[in-house]
């Protein structure tokens, strides 16, 4: 009895060690290389590459794409740093279905924008600026640093309830189904998107919008 006793509190604590493991904070990006990254329906990183300790995109290059996870996230708490060039866009993708019918992961996948609010062309709505649920809701206009000025942003996903952060102020904070979300869906470009945010476990991506875009200190823990 004794020993069956010792055997099962051993595999309790191997399985508790094991939940703390998946509990921890993971560094989706070693500073050094693309390790962990491909480009969007490709095998390789494509235009991006490691610059300065960050992922960097290089727009002239051939073949733009989206820079994406090689793994899959459904609920978990994303952090990272992001600079964009003046007058530059991008944005953090997130539940991103990756499937040669679908071209491109927006065509799935939720964002954060990224955007040098003073000078990129995609400044006129208030939903379309950094910070903001792309094109649904708006954060704060002032929340973003300028053109060149590294920003921290943070993505909490929880069953569905999405948080965002944009240097260290809450700017977004939505249910998923809620009938607040479906109003911004309606509302949308995407309310007849069949695929979009469709997908509660998928890619996380980095997007290629003609700019120079770096980000960096990407950390992930998953809840």
């Amino acid at each position: 009895m004794k020993k069956l006793i010792l055997s099962t509190l051993a595999v309790a604590a191997l399985q508790y060690a094991s939940f703390a493991q998946s509990k921890k904070v993971q560094n989706l990006f070693d500073g050094k290389t693309t390790n962990g990254w491909h480009a969007y329906l490709k095998q390789d990183a494509g235009p991006w590459s490691v610059v300065d300790g960050a992922l960097q995109l290089d727009p002239k290059a051939p073949d733009q794409a989206d820079l994406v996870t090689d793994g899959e996230y459904e609920n978990y708490e994303l952090s990272l740093d992001w600079k964009i060039a003046e007058g530059g866009n991008s944005g953090i993708i997130f539940g991103v279905h990756e499937d040669p019918a679908l071209g491109a992961t927006y065509l799935s996948g939720i964002e954060m924008q990224v955007l040098d609010n003073v000078k990129a062309s995609d400044n006129k709505k208030a939903n379309h600026l950094a910070g903001s649920l792309y094109d649904m809701k708006a954060a704060p206009a002032d929340a973003a640093k300028p053109a060149g000025q590294w920003n921290a942003a943070k993505i909490r996903k929880d069953n569905g309830h999405l948080t965002f952060w944009l240097n260290g102020k809450e700017v977004i904070n939505v249910q998923m189904g809620s009938p607040e979300w479906t109003e911004l869906l309606n509302n949308s470009k995407f309310k007849t998107w069949k695929d979009f945010a469709k997908y509660p476990k998928g890619h996380i991506a980095l997007q290629s919008h003609g700019a120079v875009v770096a980000y960096k200190n990407i950390k992930l823990k998953q809840l």
